[in-house]
């Protein structure tokens, strides 16, 4: 089955907001979701992105705030109307919980859109196991085997090659999905990995 990796970090608004949209068109398409959560700080960081406290507020409130708004009610996600109270905390458990449940071939599109949905639409703490716990429940996935292992050094290695990978393919942000090589950044790109999947755009990435 051929494939689109998909870079995110678990707390991403737009990775969430693009998220069952994404889950559909690779259906459609016979097309394997390859989950890469990443750390994004680090990320953006080697892009050379300010993090959103630095930037003024007009854009974080442009950015962060109408853009949201607006992609939120044109993919029919329902979501907060304010900046989740834990969005500062590790993603070290929520993505270790991600890759645990690929190692363990799970149903990993569920889960990460529940747990996305879950940031967002309902302010959960993704660095709280109970939450966590709950929000695997939602979707009939046995958190305990998850739990166990997210923290282990095994599986938080995989996250940090995750990233590594992510900072040498030039990913800048989260979102980003590769189709069969090209590069595309943002769920507002994700008309263009539509058509990918069947026609690839002319020319070539990395450029």
């Amino acid at each position: 089955m051929k494939q689109v990796e998909y870079f995110y970090s678990t707390h991403s608004a737009f990775a969430y907001i693009g998220s069952a949209r994404l889950h559909e068109i690779a259906v459609a398409a016979g097309r394997e979701i390859v989950h890469r959560p990443v750390d994004l700080g680090p990320v953006m960081l080697a892009a050379g992105a300010k993090a959103s406290r630095e930037r003024t507020e007009a854009h974080r409130q442009y950015f962060f705030g109408r853009e949201i708004e607006r992609w939120a009610e044109y993919r029919s996600a329902p979501i907060i109307d304010y900046r989740p109270t834990h969005h500062d905390n590790s993603l070290a458990l929520s993505s270790g919980m991600v890759i645990a449940a690929i190692d363990q071939r799970m149903n990993v599109d569920a889960l990460v859109h529940a747990i996305m949905l879950s940031h967002w639409r309902d302010d959960s703490d993704l660095a709280d196991a109970d939450t966590l716990a709950a929000v695997a429940k939602t979707v009939d996935i046995d958190p305990a085997p998850l739990l166990e292992k997210a923290m282990s050094s095994e599986i938080q290695a995989n996250f940090e090659a995750n990233t590594k990978e992510a900072i040498e393919r030039s990913v800048f942000g989260s979102p980003t999905y590769f189709v069969d090589g090209d590069m595309f950044y943002g769920q507002d790109h994700l008309e263009f990995v539509e058509k990918a999947f069947t026609k690839p755009f002319q020319g070539k990435w990395p450029k």
